[in-house]
């Protein structure tokens, strides 16, 4: 399946005042967050890479109102976005101001905290100090009074994750988070949490793990403990940070800089897996990327997919693939055949209790 951007923001319209598509409600289906009344598109964009100070301001500004245009309504950021850290959030902050402001009831804002922020021992993890001095410095980057979800971004093996829970629903009562959540932390220790922060009166309603046809930890208990709390999750690497794309496909491991975080060694078995499926992508008229992210929505508990994109054609291929064919039992048979011989749990750290 091919898909061609709707229309392409030149330089001159970059700097026109902003009046979002009438139609941007059509593009997407918007999931409910587990028993939550909260609602996320099945898409949504993540300002991880590519809204930091290494990437020129007008293809930030072209790629957020494409997206919000295309019917994304949720912006997913944490403390330490970037480069440097801290950046992504002032630049979402100017673009709320100069062309988004009219639109923040329509928007779902969240960050994180978590993972490194600032040197000493309060600069990262899940102390009450570091969250709540994250998301006040947080707020104040992006001109905010409040985000609508906050989250723990990992466990914090040596605080209580009373203390850590305590913080997530002082931050709901004082009106600077309106949802908060949880990422990265596993199926035990995610059924501790919520039980802490539902007898604080604040209950969690997402987890943000990372999820992928290559990456499937939280398929060992974590779905389940979601599905039975209540909570829903957005899936964060859909995509395996680049594996499944077309980035591999031709010539393999030097055909690109390989993406943080991935194995150095890529072997040959590795690509012929993903060669092979995206021999099922094409039988299905989509491109490996648009099936990945079909993939990753099958299961009910994921609202969404959150993508990282760096051009609005990227965006649009992505959105596409909420319009693919429904799997059948035979291509998921085939997909976990195929996809056992790659085994990338991306973002695995010793701290997932």
């Amino acid at each position: 399946m091919s898909y061609e951007p709707r229309f392409s923001l030149g330089a001159a319209d970059v700097h026109r005042p902003y009046v979002a598509d009438e139609d941007r409600y059509s593009a997407l289906p918007y999931r409910q967050v587990g028993r939550s009344g909260l609602y996320l598109p099945a898409i949504s964009l993540g300002l991880w890479w590519n809204f930091g100070d290494n990437v020129p301001f007008d293809r930030q500004r072209r790629m957020i109102r494409h997206a919000f245009d295309r019917g994304i309504i949720h912006f997913d950021l944490a403390n330490n976005y970037g480069p440097p850290h801290g950046s992504a959030e002032t630049n979402f902050g100017r673009l709320l101001r100069e062309d988004l402001t009219p639109y923040r009831d329509e928007l779902i804002i969240s960050s994180k905290a978590g993972w490194d922020m600032w040197p000493g021992p309060h600069g990262d993890l899940g102390s009450r100090k570091h969250l709540l001095a994250s998301l006040d410095a947080s707020l104040t980057r992006m001109g905010l009074d409040y985000v609508d979800i906050f989250y723990s971004h990992r466990v914090d093996p040596v605080t209580p994750i009373e203390e850590t829970i305590g913080a997530l629903d002082a931050v709901v009562k004082a009106g600077k988070a309106q949802y908060v959540g949880i990422s990265s932390y596993s199926a035990e220790r995610t059924a501790v949490a919520v039980a802490v922060a539902r007898s604080l009166g604040t209950p969690l309603v997402i987890h943000q793990p990372s999820y992928s046809i290559l990456n499937r930890w939280a398929e060992d208990g974590l779905t389940g403990v979601l599905q039975q709390e209540g909570l829903g999750a957005i899936a964060f690497t859909p995509l395996a940070q680049g594996l499944l794309t077309d980035k591999y496909l031709v010539d393999g491991i030097g055909r690109r800089e390989q993406p943080r975080r991935v194995p150095e060694k890529l072997t040959e078995e590795a690509i012929a897996a993903l060669r092979s499926l995206n021999v099922i992508a094409q039988e299905r008229g989509q491109t490996l990327a648009q099936m990945a992210i079909q993939w990753t929505l099958r299961d009910p508990v994921v609202a969404s997919a959150l993508i990282g994109a760096s051009s609005v054609a990227q965006l649009d291929e992505n959105i596409a693939a909420v319009n693919g064919p429904a799997f059948d039992v035979e291509e998921l048979e085939r997909i976990d055949a195929v996809s056992s011989a790659v085994d990338v749990d991306l973002w695995a750290v010793s701290s997932r209790l």
